[in-house]
């Protein structure tokens, strides 16, 4: 009889000591699983928070904003000057050079009714492509889009735009200085002269960014760069929402 309860007793021991093995294995593989759990998806941060769904008051009108890395510097200081005025969206990227226009236009307009819209194109068309450069044609134009065909993307641009029935404001393109690499100052000006020709014949307002920035590049403008730093930025958005403020509709 003793014999018998020391075997049942064993095998208890067994038991129990299984079962905590088992809830310990639990409890490991559930640590080692948590920081997986924490990770997730990776947020947008910095200026790409510009990107931000935007959230329509309908009680307000809708305002678009259309360009490069410029834009997306002074989109959010620009939101938060027109808060309570207008819904502020923009395009989800960087706008590039017209030739990628053309190619998403149609998509970054949607089927959603615009009030106002604020664009540019200057840029990345003026940029140089090093990968250009052909010793047989020394005279080709290394930009990444020329002159010519930047003046004739544009005016098929303008004329999209202006299908929506929205308020249109051109903002120039803003100075390249003097060192930025894959730029050659000047270029901006040679590029607005030609966008200023299209906006007269069209009707489209002007925003001067250019002759605005100019003056004090050295205190708004990084060095050597066509990016501008934060007080920059929220320069350009003060300017920016002048001029859209002026387009709402009363």
């Amino acid at each position: 009889m003793i014999r018998v309860r020391s075997i049942y007793q064993q095998a208890a021991v067994q038991q129990t000591a299984v079962l905590l093995l088992a809830v310990l294995a639990i409890a490991v593989s559930s640590l080692a699983a948590e920081p997986e759990q924490k990770k997730g998806p990776r947020r947008r941060q910095g200026p790409n928070s510009a990107y931000a769904e935007v959230v329509d008051d309908p009680k307000l009108p809708r305002v678009l904003i259309i360009g490069d890395s410029i834009s997306i510097g002074y989109t959010l200081p620009l939101r938060e000057l027109l808060e309570g005025k207008a819904n502020v969206h923009r395009i989800p990227t960087n706008g590039g050079p017209t030739t990628r226009g053309l190619e998403h236009i149609d998509a970054w307009l949607g089927e959603s009714k615009w009030d106002v819209i604020h664009f540019n194109w200057g840029l990345h068309d003026l940029k140089q492509l090093a990968d250009r450069k052909d010793p047989k044609q020394p005279d080709r134009d290394l930009r990444q889009v020329p002159p010519e065909e930047y003046e004739k993307n544009l005016s098929a641009l303008v004329a999209r735009l202006k299908k929506t029935g929205a308020k249109l404001i051109w903002a120039t393109t803003t100075p390249v200085p003097e060192g930025s690499a894959g730029r050659t100052p000047g270029d901006a000006a040679k590029y607005n002269e030609l966008a200023a020709k299209i906006m007269a014949a069209e009707g489209v307002a002007i925003d001067d960014l250019y002759s605005f920035a100019k003056p004090q590049l050295e205190t708004i403008q990084l060095p050597a760069n066509v990016h501008f730093k934060p007080a920059g930025s929220q320069a350009l958005a003060v300017k920016v929402a002048e001029s859209i403020n002026a387009a709402l509709p009363r």
